[in-house]
């Protein structure tokens, strides 16, 4: 797939088959909080979803799921004081995102409307958009409720120093890893071999002797969407590579299809679908060249070569991966990897647990000690293309319990999300006291987490 970066929210949809299973629930109000009401078949909805998900239910579902329900109704109802609303634009990107997901998972759009029960894409739709909305402005009135938290050192180390030892967390081994990668050379035949199908698809297409979709399904060598034609579903430009962004986005022509695009992932022809403002829905066939074996070979015995010469210190490893390394990610960065699976809030880190290392690297780093560099190995990349690398392991922290002076960072975090919780906690204590709250006969016997629901 060549959407570059993981979209995160997609809900699964093994929540889709709900619908069909409440036509046998008769609805009833069951809560009210504030002017919103709670359904049965709300209910119902989310315990079978989480039941499908396997997500633990803390206690009786019956009880559990009523008050997260009511909660957020506590929140909207703050939200519509505030005058908090949704970006209605993230909200459309949103739904297009879990809808091409969840056609993706079932396999049509037809498959989809049956397991909800029979109801058009359009209502589905429709549905969703509430509930991501609803999603939406609770998250932005925690947000605005909690406020910014700063936090200094020493309130951290009071944190650290009023809670016991078996309560500490526990720190998983992490590494940090310097890479030099190569990419072996793919023969310019191959490559011309490469865009001449391209080429022969796009006459076929212009022919009308074949869809464009028919082709992708048939030789697209993209996993995420040869099976739906080829079709990505509505991305923005900030999601997609460069290259492919700057072609894509300048299609007008749905019966027209591009000229051959160059990514990182291999060669592209694409169709455009529909523009919707900033996003596009685009269909691609992505063919990769293929490595030989002759030139992996090569590639080992450059990289052997470089391994020896930092070896007998002719030059340092940083160094090598500054001037030699074919992974842009990293050669700027003296080879240092970085976590892309914790970037966030502009914050990045270098360490890795063994397990979020690449496919074909952590066999070899867990085998490795500190300062010692691995001879060449081959792997795939994060384009999925076939490289040689050399890896160096800067260091190694095995897992041990959180102290102040090794995991700051992390006990900084721990103590910002309890403030986190505390300052939420405390404000829906007090707007539980101030909201109409009603609950039917019935529903009242449970063990909640709120105090403040059953009003004498």
């Amino acid at each position: 797939m060549i959407i570059k970066k993981l979209i995160i929210g997609i809900i699964s949809v093994c929540a889709a088959g709900l619908a069909v299973a409440q036509k046998n629930v008769i609805d009833e109000v069951i809560w009210v909080v504030g002017d919103e009401a709670i359904l049965l078949s709300d209910v119902e909805s989310q315990r079978l979803y989480m039941q499908n998900m396997r997500i633990r239910f803390e206690g009786d579902p019956y009880c559990f799921i009523p008050e997260q329900l009511a909660v957020q109704k506590l929140f909207l109802s703050q939200a519509k004081i505030d005058s908090i609303y949704a970006d209605e634009g993230n909200v459309l990107r949103a739904v297009d995102r879990w809808v091409n997901n969840a056609i993706n998972e079932v396999g049509s759009k037809e498959k989809l409307e049956e397991y909800y029960g029979g109801k058009k894409l359009s209502m589905i739709k429709e549905e969703r958009k509430k509930t991501v909305r609803d999603q939406n402005v609770a998250e932005e009135m925690q947000r605005k409720i909690v406020g910014d938290i700063k936090l200094t050192p020493s309130d951290v180390r009071k944190y650290f120093s009023q809670i016991s030892k078996d309560s500490l967390p526990m720190i998983p081994s992490t590494v940090e890893v310097e890479i030099i990668a190569m990419e072996p050379k793919i023969p310019l035949d191959d490559i011309d071999a490469i865009k001449a199908r391209l080429r022969g698809f796009t006459e076929q297409i212009n022919k009308g002797e074949y869809q464009f979709s028919t082709l992708a399904q048939l030789y697209s060598e993209d996993p995420g969407t040869y099976l739906h034609g080829g079709e990505m579903g509505f991305v923005s430009k900030i999601e997609l590579s460069q290259e492919f962004a700057n072609v894509a986005f300048n299609l007008n022509d749905p019966t027209r299809v591009s000229n051959i695009v160059e990514t990182e992932y291999g060669y592209h022809i694409i169709q455009l679908i529909e523009k919707r403002g900033d996003r596009i829905n685009v269909r691609h066939i992505l063919l990769r060249p293929k490595v030989s074996e002759p030139e992996i070979v090569k590639a080992i015995g450059r990289l052997d070569t470089l391994y020896r010469d930092i070896k007998d210190e002719k030059l340092t490893f940083e160094e090598a991966a500054t001037f030699f390394s074919s992974d842009k990610d990293t050669r700027n960065n003296k080879g240092l990897m970085v976590n892309k699976n914790m970037e966030s809030n502009n914050f990045s880190t270098p360490k890795f647990e063994m397990e979020e290392l690449p496919l074909g690297m952590g066999v070899i780093v867990d085998k490795m000690e500190v300062g010692e560099i691995s001879t060449p190995f081959r792997m795939k990349n994060a384009a999925q293309k076939d490289i040689v690398a050399i890896v160096k392991l800067k260091s190694r922290v095995k897992a041990h319990q959180a102290n102040v002076s090794d995991d700051y960072q992390a006990l900084k975090s721990l103590v910002e999300e309890r403030k986190r919780n505390e300052i939420i906690n405390n404000w829906i204590v007090s707007k539980q006291k101030s909201t109409f709250i009603r609950i039917s006969e019935g529903w009242k016997e449970c063990d909640f987490k709120y105090g403040g629901w059953i009003k004498e």
